[in-house]
């Protein structure tokens, strides 16, 4: 790792301001990504940030939902009342990520903000965009059986990690920021980006902006939802695929569907054709299914991925099914 100077920030607006007078410094917070990033020299700073000192780890109900501080523990967000009760698909995604360890010390603003695990942004002996803009992406023609088959472009075909993520996509939360020109709230589904000619780039954060809060509307589903993550083990995995499902249901009729899948794009992937499909629908397995065939049949599979097609088609059907059962 290479030498870097710690600050260790009283308040948001001091951190803020103290990142804008150094252009190559970073925050700070939980460090489960950044810190192993910076010890295999795939990141460097010449300033870390420290914000685990700020004023930004309460939950707390708010007149449009409920408002989640940035520097919450992951563990603590999903075992919140408030969540458990009201947003229960957030709290089964988060619990199906990583490790016990890892979700006690990494927070709500770094789950956002984690790089993705593409072996090729991890081996600094091969290209890629992401790391190294202008390399070319190692993945595209080497073998790519982890990667995206909704969104990617020629310059990254890497896939976006975060479970909490692709829940807070079907909940349409949005992402409270601050920065040098105040506050903004970025909603999810433009918080992320795909990586057309700047994969580089994860987010449309600008320049020296804080996440401060996650904001989640007022829910309701809290009674037919499922989150259904197929990775290669059981544990410590990051999805192949995976699909946050949440339905409002007029007894048998589908009034409104949410559909978010991860492990297929560089971003979280709203399935807004599946979505559209369904409502108004009953809630059956053959109208899960063919929703499940329209959403995938955009898919671009890779030469080592294809399989992930049949395993979108399948995960979006099965979880649909366990939303579906009686509460």
């Amino acid at each position: 790792m290479k030498p870097f100077e710690y600050i260790r920030a009283k308040t948001a607006g001091d951190a803020v301001k103290t990142l804008e007078s150094r252009p190559q410094g970073r925050f700070l917070a939980g460090g489960t990504n950044l810190l192993d990033l910076m010890k295999d020299e795939i990141l460097s700073a010449t300033d870390l940030v420290d914000l685990t000192r700020l004023d930004l780890t309460e939950i707390r109900a708010t007149e449009t939902g409920l408002s989640l501080g940035a520097l919450m523990k992951n563990a603590d967000t999903a075992n919140h009342p408030l969540v458990r009760k009201n947003y229960p698909l957030l709290s089964r995604a988060i619990l199906a990520a990583a490790t016990v360890q890892i979700r006690n010390m990494a927070t709500n603003g770094g789950n956002l903000l984690q790089r993705t695990r593409c072996p090729y942004f991890y081996d600094t002996a091969t290209p890629c965009n992401k790391r190294a803009p202008g390399s070319g992406c190692g993945a595209l023609e080497g073998l790519n059986r982890t990667h995206a088959i909704f969104g990617w472009s020629e310059k990254c075909v890497a896939v976006h990690p975060s479970d909490m993520a692709v829940a807070l996509a079907a909940l349409d939360a949005g992402v409270r920021v601050s920065g040098p020109a105040g506050e903004r709230v970025i909603p999810i589904s433009e918080f992320h980006r795909l990586p057309g000619d700047t994969p580089e780039r994860d987010t449309n954060l600008e320049r020296g902006e804080l996440i401060v809060a996650i904001e989640l509307p007022k829910s309701e589903f809290t009674e037919h939802y499922y989150y259904l993550k197929v990775r290669d083990r059981a544990s410590y995995a990051f999805a192949l695929v995976s699909v946050a499902v949440a339905l409002d249901l007029d007894g048998d009729t589908i009034k409104e569907a949410r559909i978010a899948m991860g492990g297929v794009a560089h971003k979280p992937w709203r399935a807004a054709k599946a979505e559209q499909f369904l409502t108004g629908k009953p809630a059956s397995s053959a109208n899960f299914e063919a929703a499940a065939d329209a959403e995938m049949a955009g898919a671009k599979p890779l030469e080592h991925n294809a399989y992930k097609v049949e395993l979108g088609r399948r995960a979006i059907v099965r979880a649909l099914e366990q939303a579906a059962k009686p509460a």
